[in-house]
């Protein structure tokens, strides 16, 4: 095999172990997602409890990444301190060397016993679970068929001067070695893959131990970029504490350790150990030790993390997103957590809106109606962008869970930039018209309006805390509501008639006045019960097709 072809042959290698690492990962998030979230979000208590989750999620989900965006979003949104949050990505980068470790043994000869079982289990079984766990051994296959096919296509390459050349170099400067590995891990963005290559290399003689002992070093140390650059930059700081906090741990470990690779290389071929062996037994020992010297240090490393990263403000322009990271699209149960969290910010733009319109029908405050309007731009700008984040997220990632709730914040985001719309263009009008012509509402009527007023506001902090919830009772509370702003109106417009044929035209302008803006809430209120009653009594058949007599029979 010339030498192009070899290395055409070990990238194919490589693109197959990842994709199989993705599957895996993919398999177990639609499994068991939201349990997993669960699960790790109660643990997050302690930093042993963390660190030992840490390992079995990541076990789990063959990917530190993954789990390391979880933390990101627990610990950005302050549903965790730090402390536990750094705890956890030390216990995941541990369980992501346990990973490889394992996958380094000569186990090959399961791969197509776990394909075969695991198509069957995909195409065969239409149980979600079976079907996704099929998608899991599926994947195990792929890797450990992946690793095979690595040692294959580096067996006749042990004699290519090229490629002895080129590792000659790299093992003549560690420096030069431990950049390799890290801009490795950085590129593919696996320490898994690159460390079992690396274990592939020595294994056939073709790496010195000292010098796969520094890949490794730098691999470990470029896995963690990745979650710094592609996470949420360019807002709050403070969400990049993890990230930053993981990667400082990685580079102090990975200095510290330097000096320890000549000693630790010479005593593994003194105890005769296979070289593959001895690379899987220096990654899991480095991460180990580092998690064990670290685990006590983490309150002031986390102190320090906060002098580095302050906290600030929301993003001074408000029509841009904070909570949307482009790095969680690759774990959906991260990235809708995430779109969740940004259409919130539209609920809460919304509440303002409603509660400056109320003051501005008390008080005709023309500069007061101009702001609320600008405000409409706000939930037009983010209603935009949780749409194309949650479109960009590949359909093939997402369980059935997902798509049901990528469909309900889809369903909430627009229904609030709805009923912001009919702030802008029905209700505002309406305040404006008043203001210019002098209109006065009678004592109950305003009084009527008010209270309505604060009716939406209440019902709308319910839709936002529905769409955290999802509680089917409280759903059917908010669905209920309608009925109030139908009686409202049917009392408004009996009241405008019985004006109108007592001839008293003096007080029925402000009587159609109110009428409209009843009308104007009634629309907003609708709106706000579509965006998070209805998917929740839908999902659990508590909506009938019609309203008509009959439609439902």
């Amino acid at each position: 095999m010339g030498f192009t072809l070899a290395l055409f042959s070990l990238a194919g290698a490589v693109a197959l172990l990842l994709w199989g690492t993705h599957m895996v990962q993919t398999g177990v998030q639609r499994a068991f997602g939201s349990r997993l979230r669960n699960w790790l979000g109660k643990t997050l208590r302690n930093r042993l409890a963390a660190f030992l989750a840490g390992i079995g999620v990541t076990a789990l989900l063959q990917s530190s990444t993954a789990t390391g965006l979880m933390a990101t979003g627990f610990a950005a949104n302050g549903f965790v301190e730090l402390v536990p949050a750094l705890a956890i990505m030390l216990g995941a980068n541990v369980g992501t060397a346990l990973i490889a470790g394992a996958l380094s043994f000569d186990a090959y000869l399961a791969g197509p016993v776990l394909i075969l079982v695991g198509f069957v289990m995909f195409r065969r079984n239409p149980t979600p679970m079976v079907h996704d766990l099929g998608r899991v051994l599926i994947g195990l296959g792929l890797m450990l068929t992946a690793l095979h096919q690595m040692l294959e296509v580096l067996a006749p390459a042990e004699g290519s001067t090229q490629l002895r050349l080129m590792l000659a170099v790299v093992a003549s400067l560690p420096p030069l070695a431990v950049l390799l590995g890290g801009a490795a891990a950085w590129i593919a963005h696996s320490s898994v893959a690159v460390v079992l290559l690396i274990i592939s290399l020595a294994a056939r003689d073709l790496l010195p131990l000292d010098t796969a002992f520094y890949m490794v070093l730098g691999a470990n140390i470029g896995t963690s970029i990745n979650p710094l650059l592609e996470g949420q930059t360019g807002t709050d700081p403070a969400a990049r504490r993890l990230p930053m906090g993981n990667l400082l741990n990685r580079i102090v470990g990975g200095v510290l350790a330097l000096a320890t690779v000549p000693p630790l290389a010479d005593a593994a071929q003194r105890f005769g150990m296979a070289p593959g062996q001895a690379v899987a037994l220096f990654h899991v020992l480095f991460n180990l030790v580092l998690a064990l010297l670290l685990l006590p240090l983490l309150d002031p490393a986390s102190q320090l993390l906060r002098r580095l990263l302050p906290n600030q403000a929301e993003a001074a322009d408000p029509r841009q997103p904070v909570y949307l990271d482009s790095s969680a699209r690759e774990t959906p149960i991260v990235a809708l957590g995430a779109a969740a969290r940004e259409a919130l910010r539209l609920a809460d733009t919304l509440e303002h809106m409603l509660g400056d319109a109320r003051d501005a029908l008390a008080s005709g405050n023309r500069r007061l109606i101009s702001e609320i309007r600008s405000r409409d731009d706000v939930l037009d700008s983010l209603n935009t962008a949780i749409k194309s984040y949650l479109t960009s997220l590949d359909p093939d990632d997402l369980s059935g869970d997902d798509r049901r709730r990528l469909d309900e914040i889809l369903a909430f985001s627009m229904n609030m930039e709805q009923a912001g719309d009919v702030i802008d263009r029905n209700l505002l009008p309406h305040a404006s018209k008043r203001a210019k012509r002098g209109v006065a509402i009678s004592a109950p009527g305003e009084k009527v309006l008010s209270d309505m007023m604060d009716r939406l506001i209440g019902n709308l902090r319910t839709a936002a805390s529905l769409l955290m919830t999802a509680d089917e009772r409280v759903a059917r509370l908010l669905a209920e509501e309608k009925i109030a702003f139908r009686k409202a109106e049917h009392e408004a417009t009996a009241e405008h008639f019985q004006r109108l044929r007592a001839g008293r035209l003096d007080v029925a302008q402000s009587s159609a006045l109110q009428l409209d803006l009843l009308r104007d809430m009634k629309m907003i209120n609708s709106y706000i019960v579509a965006a998070a009653a209805y998917p929740v009594l839908d999902r659990n058949g508590g909506l009938l097709p019609s309203r008509l007599a009959g439609a439902a029979e």
